[in-house]
C-alpha cells in the first residue's frame, strides 16, 4: 500500500472536512452537524492554534485518514494530544489506521515529543483499535466536563 503521510495544512482543509463529515455521521458516531461551516470552523480553529499538529494520510493523492491535535506541554515534556482521528469509513479495517498511527508515532518521536494521548468513546470500535495499536487505558484518570 502506497500511503503517503504529510503534516496537515490548510491545503487539505476541504478534503479533511469532507472526510470527517462522511465518517462521523455514520455508525457508531452518528454525529449531527448544524452545517458544513461548523466543521470548517472547527478545523480552521485548530489550524490557528500555535500548538497545532495534524497529519493526513494520502492514498493515490486523496486524503483517506486524518489526525488533528496539538502539542501539549506536560511535566515530562511535550506530548501529542489527538483531538480527532479518522480513517475513510469505506477503508476501515484494512490496516490504514494502524499504519497511519505508527507513522505519526515515528514523526512525533523525531520532533522530540514523548507520548500520544487521546480520548475516545468507551465500547466503540475506536477503543479496540487504539488498544490493538499499543495504547492503554489510564485507570486513574477520568474526564470531567462542565
Amino acid at each position: 500500500m502506497n500511503l503517503q503521510i504529510k503534516e496537515l495544512s490548510s491545503n487539505y482543509l476541504e478534503e479533511c472536512v469532507d472526510l470527517a463529515i462522511a465518517t462521523f455521521t455514520k455508525e457508531p458516531w452518528n454525529d449531527v452537524y448544524e452545517s458544513r461551516d461548523q466543521v470548517v470552523t472547527f478545523y480552521k480553529n485548530h489550524l490557528k492554534n500555535n500548538y497545532f499538529l495534524g497529519y493526513v494520510a494520502l492514498l493515490e493523492g486523496k486524503v483517506v485518514a486524518l489526525s488533528v491535535g496539538m502539542k501539549k506541554p506536560w511535566i515530562k515534556g511535550m506530548e501529542y494530544y489527538i483531538d480527532e482521528f479518522c480513517v475513510d469509513y469505506n477503508l476501515q479495517g484494512k490496516g490504514i489506521g494502524s499504519l497511519f498511527l505508527n507513522s505519526i508515532a515515528d514523526d512525533i518521536e523525531k520532533k522530540g515529543l514523548n507520548a500520544i494521548m487521546l480520548n475516545t468513546e468507551k465500547g466503540y470500535p475506536s477503543e479496540a483499535f487504539y488498544i490493538k495499536n499499543g495504547f492503554t487505558i489510564e485507570k486513574e484518570l477520568i474526564i470531567l466536563t462542565r
